[in-house]
């Protein structure tokens, strides 16, 4: 429906202007009934519908209505598969209709700079691309069904200790490389409907009135057209938030935000322009919604539960499978260890948490896989302590030494991880880990089955046979884990993130959390795999990383071209062979790296991947489109994203580890660094600056022959010492060494002429 928004606004009083720009209580937007705009509902996600109950509780955290729970973003991260993401955000988007749910929050791409964020188990990747890719898909997904989404926390919120007063100090460079880029892609990509800021400090101001990120770069330099909400109680002073690009602010504030905003207006101190525009945005939204509403919408529940078992099944990967221990064979028994194998630890901890429609117990789900093969259960500890219980302990070790197989359910509680608090280290509950230990001690065929929201050190691996990483599988996870132990789902999933042999290994380990309210990301740009790979330490499993019970063979990888500007696209193309004898699905994964880079950059960073499904012995071609953006770095001076002219290795392989293909490609920039030449330049510098001509490198070289100590510059006699010396020799020593009033008046000239030269950009 076509509206005229200014002129509803221009009928506005400057209070009911003002109110729009708060929420009406914890959940609902204001409306004004005089003028039809209506109050509209938002609520939590990402990985299900968190709507409370009409009169439950006041944040709705323990009494909220049934809804699909979905895997969580650390899962359905690792399943690579950006149409089964978008397919969930579908299903996700007909639950919102169905309740009259406006703008589900969500989802969640903060990068995960270290293990013990106690909210990684919400967020997708330690990599912003992948991250990006994961959360768009998500985003289109939703906002196919009228249903807007919350792309969040915005931004650098990496921690939950101290989050609400936290200053996060980060580089230029690092900001925009790592933790800006997966808000920058799923914005560009997708245009979510609203954007939601963080509650911490992002160098020096808060994010809720922090003009360069809600302004400057989201609404003016990515094209941000939604709004900006508030996360629950972020608001540090509301005028300002506003001026700096804060358009609504939750929950409600009883009033107190809105007449603060009356009364900077009022006074001067922001202009009325400011605040209508504000109310325009959020009014472009509300009526969007409005014109999206499906009248008696409903959605098929038992079709949800059958997405989300499939999705789970993608979003578990097997990390170790020695002896090919599985799949397990129908007929044999199993013992089955763990609290919670009756009790499946399925979802994160917090604001997200779901009220299932219905929940699948992997006890049951294998005990009808098994066939005829006896399934006998042990506890093996409980839940609800740490500490080892002795009985228990000894019912499992029976258990497993009468079986030909124990399968063990070990994890993480809910106490471990949750938001509110971070982790403060990465090991299993001591019972865990003890009845790992003991049962394997008596029965070689051990698999361990984990349940955890993040990275978890694995000092028992040897001890197990097989382990699948599970991590938090949504409502129909107990399914899904029983057809991957028996393969009636080949395991596809690949880690969204580095899972370090110890904490201590992790390149924030020594930054993280900060001091008092301020944490240095000191790591810079080396976050996850880019640490890992470039410092060559080795982690217990890499980034991307994931078996399956078949073998793929990459065959041969081409490029479009053996030189391109950095204004093309490259198209890699990968052969991949499914060698085994059942179909899979493999993920590959395509690496750039720069041979030779001015800046600092990492050995290797991804910059495409797909998902491919091959039956036994078939082959598929696989092609991947790199643009600029594959080859480029941030340039703080430029403030944009530049790309240097050289050679560039293209990766192809099936983990940041695993590479088993590469290829050349020379790439010419189209975009010049500005030549800025000054007195302390030095020589190499200069003479090696790619928007130098030839004969501006003459005219360099003549100066530096007539206008320097006679000889200094005499290539044939000065050696390999000499030329390291001159390379790094600051022009105004080169003119001192003349001795002479005509050489620095020279070095002037030289100065101002290069500096007057129009570059390329």
């Amino acid at each position: 429906m076509s509206r005229d928004i200014k002129a509803l606004i221009a009928q506005m009083t400057l209070e009911e202007k003002a109110g729009m720009c708060s929420g009406q209580d914890f959940w609902r937007l204001k409306g004004v009934e005089r003028l039809g705009i209506p109050s509209i509902m938002v609520t939590d996600g990402p990985h299900g519908l968190r709507k409370q109950r009409e009169g439950g509780d006041h944040l709705g955290l323990m009494d909220s209505v049934p809804a699909t729970c979905f895997p969580s973003a650390a899962g359905l991260a690792t399943s690579w598969n950006r149409e089964l993401i978008q397919e969930v955000g579908v299903a996700l988007g007909e639950e919102c209709q169905a309740e009259d749910v406006a703008v589900l929050l969500g989802p969640g791409v903060n990068i995960k700079r270290s293990p013990l964020c106690g909210r990684n188990f919400e967020y997708f990747s330690e990599d912003p691309y992948l991250s990006t890719e994961m959360a768009a898909n998500h985003i289109q997904g939703v906002q196919s069904q009228g249903v807007g989404t919350s792309l969040k926390h915005f931004a650098v919120n990496n921690q939950e200790h101290r989050r609400m007063s936290v200053d996060a100090v980060v580089d230029e460079r690092t900001l925009r490389e790592i933790y800006l880029a997966s808000f920058e892609g799923a914005v560009k990509q997708s245009q979510p409907w609203t954007v939601m800021c963080s509650y911490n400090q992002v160098n020096g101001t808060y994010a809720s009135e922090n003009k360069y990120l809600l302004t400057d770069i989201l609404k003016d330099e990515w094209g941000h057209e939604g709004f900006v909400v508030s996360d629950w109680g972020a608001v540090n002073e509301r005028s300002e938030g506003l001026a700096a690009g804060l358009e609504l602010e939750m929950p409600s504030s009883g009033g107190t935000g809105d007449h603060k905003i009356v009364e900077a207006v009022r006074s001067g101190r922001l202009s009325e322009g400011v605040l209508d525009r504000a109310v325009e945005r959020l009014l472009t939204i509300i009526f969007k919604t409005v014109d999206h509403r499906k009248e008696n919408a409903t959605y098929d529940a038992d079709a949800h539960h059958a997405l989300a078992r499939k999705a789970a099944a993608e979003s578990m990967v097997l990390l170790k499978n020695e002896g090919g221990v599985l799949p397990l064979a129908q007929g044999r028994s199993v013992a089955v260890i763990g609290e919670f194998a009756q009790k499946p630890r399925f979802q994160g901890g917090g604001s997200s948490h779901i009220v299932p429609t219905k929940l699948d117990i992997p006890l049951e789900e294998l005990t009808k896989l098994a066939g005829e093969g006896s399934v006998q259960y042990a506890q093996g500890y409980r839940i609800a302590q740490d500490e080892t219980d002795a009985q228990l302990l000894e019912e499992a070790k029976k258990a497993a030494a009468a079986a030909e197989v124990a399968v063990i359910f070990a994890g993480l509680p809910d106490r471990y991880e949750s938001e509110g608090y971070d982790r403060q280290h990465l090991q299993l509950p001591p019972a865990h880990i003890e009845l790992i230990e003991a049962v394997a001690a008596v029965q070689p065929n051990t698999v361990v089955v984990l349940s955890n929201g993040a990275p978890v050190e694995m000092p028992w691996l040897g001890c197990a046979k097989a382990v699948l990483e599970a991590y938090l599988g949504g409502q129909a996870g107990g399914c899904a884990i029983a057809d991957l132990l028996y393969g009636k789902v080949n395991p596809s999933g690949k880690l969204g993130e580095t899972f370090p042999q110890r904490l201590s290994d992790n390149p924030s380990y020594l930054f993280f959390p900060g001091e008092g309210d301020r944490v240095e990301y000191r790591e810079g740009i080396f976050v996850g795999y880019r640490y890992y790979d470039t410092k060559n330490v080795k982690p217990l499993f890499p980034f991307g990383y994931g078996l399956s019970y078949t073998a793929f063979e990459y065959t041969g990888m081409t490029l479009s071209s053996s030189s391109i500007k950095d204004t093309d696209a490259l198209e890699v193309q990968v052969n991949v062979k499914n060698t085994g004898s059942v179909a899979g699905k493999e993920i590959v994964q395509i690496y750039v790296k720069d041979d030779e880079s001015t800046v600092i950059r990492p050995a290797k960073e991804l910059k495409g991947f797909a998902k491919v499904e091959l039956q036994p012995g078939e082959e598929k071609t696989v092609t991947i489109m790199l643009d600029k953006r594959a080859f480029a770095y941030y340039n703080v001076e430029l403030k944009d994203w530049h790309v240097e002219s050289g050679t560039f290795t293209i990766m192809a392989g099936s983990s940041s580890a695993d590479i088993a293909l590469t290829e050349k490609v020379e790439v010419i920039s189209e975009q010049l660094l500005p030549v800025r030449v000054h007195r302390n330049s030095l020589v190499g510098d200069l003479l090696h600056h790619p928007a130098l001509t030839d004969e501006e490198r003459e005219y360099v070289h003549t100066f530096l022959k007539n206008y320097s100590m006679p000889g200094l510059f005499d290539t044939e006699s000065m050696g390999e010492m000499g030329e390291a010396i001159m390379k790094y020799l600051p022009l105004r020593a080169v003119s001192s060494f003349n001795g002479s009033a005509e050489g620095d008046a020279k070095l002037a000239e030289l100065i101002e002429h290069l500096n007057e030269k129009p570059v390329k950009q």
